[in-house]
């Protein structure tokens, strides 16, 4: 009997090229479900992965972390999801459960249902970059998310909060959940002027010109008594080239700086607390495996927006290496995707 095969869009080597390869189906096991992807999410560390071989076990590999389509089937013990079902999910690091491929197989936990008032392309932009920040803040600043079923509910409070790169997904999703979390605190963040007026909408309390060189006094400026900041959720190392930056941290306040880990060395001043963030954290934290669930009613109740304009990259597999490109050179408040 021949056995059933499936495409896996896999890089060859370290800078490509790209390959597509028939392999044997993969079959879900206890507590997995298999997913035929319709459409892609493409991320920074995708481009990372091919260009510097970051987290690159081996090669060939195949990426992708974000995406959405059906259930195919589910393993044993799997009680949420039935084949048919319109989901979207977290992908992995492992060949079988990233998703530039046909299809994927991934915990159940990493799973949720699309919401209705979602498309596809949209459903497939929101996991990991929702996942980080929200580690940023339960995991790196144990700030409680009273969202999230089974999760902490004592925790810091801070009454003022940075997000540094507010128009990056992940930034715009922190901004989102700061929100819910601290519902009357100041919540800042820089980004360009053009995505001001977005990142209001989404939460923030006012937005700052990254590139001004009065930066830090204009934040100091909008925090009460002019004092400063409590913490800093650094999403895509700014901090790193704007080390003055640490200057809006309070004196006498907690100083900590949350980091989005990006592969990018950033040195941090003495008396500032540097926790590192990954996504992948929430699933450590208490109520952590309810993260995808809870995001899926919390978009259906409309308390949580997709954060960035999202483009289609292209239909098919060999969109793919264009969109990594794209993303490569640069793109501004916008998440690509890439349909299948």
């Amino acid at each position: 009997m021949t056995k059933e095969t499936t495409l896996q869009y896999q890089a060859l080597q370290k800078g490509g090229p790209f390959a597509l390869v028939s392999v044997p189906k993969p079959e879900p096991g206890p507590g997995e479900v298999s997913i035929r992807l319709k459409v892609i999410g493409l991320n920074p560390l995708d481009w990372k992965k091919l260009h510097i071989g970051e987290i690159v076990p081996s090669w060939p590999c195949v990426f992708g972390l974000d995406g959405a389509g059906i259930v195919e089937a589910v393993g044993h013990g799997v009680r949420d999801f039935k084949p048919g079902d319109e989901v979207f999910s977290l992908f992995g690091h492992e060949l079988r459960a990233s998703s530039f491929q046909e299809i994927a197989i991934v915990s159940e936990h990493f799973v949720g249902k699309r919401p209705e008032n979602l498309t596809f392309e949209e459903a497939a932009t929101l996991p990991i970059c929702y996942l980080t920040a929200a580690a940023s803040i339960y995991y790196a600043l144990k700030i409680p998310l009273p969202f999230l079923p089974e999760g902490e509910t004592s925790g810091p409070q801070p009454s003022t909060i940075l997000v540094l790169g507010g128009s990056s997904g992940v930034g715009a999703s922190a901004i989102q959940i700061l929100r819910l979390a601290l519902p009357t605190s100041v919540i800042l963040t820089t980004s360009s002027p053009q995505h001001h007026e977005h990142l209001r909408s989404l939460g923030a309390s006012e937005a700052f010109d990254r590139t001004s060189p009065n930066l830090v006094e204009d934040i100091k400026s909008h925090t009460p008594g002019g004092k400063g900041v409590e913490m800093i959720i650094d999403a895509v190392a700014s901090a790193a080239k704007q080390t003055s930056i640490f200057e809006v941290l309070a004196e006498g306040g907690p100083k900590e700086y949350a980091e989005v880990f990006t592969g990018v060395k950033i040195e941090v001043p003495d008396g500032v607390k540097r926790n590192v963030a990954f996504g992948r954290n929430m699933f450590q934290m208490p109520g952590g495996k309810h993260a995808i669930t809870a995001l899926a009613e919390l978009v259906r109740q409309g308390k949580y927006r997709v954060p960035l304009q999202i483009q289609n990259a292209g239909n098919g597999f060999e969109a793919i290496a264009r969109g990594l490109e794209d993303l490569r050179k640069g793109v501004s408040g916008t998440k690509l995707v890439v349909t299948v």
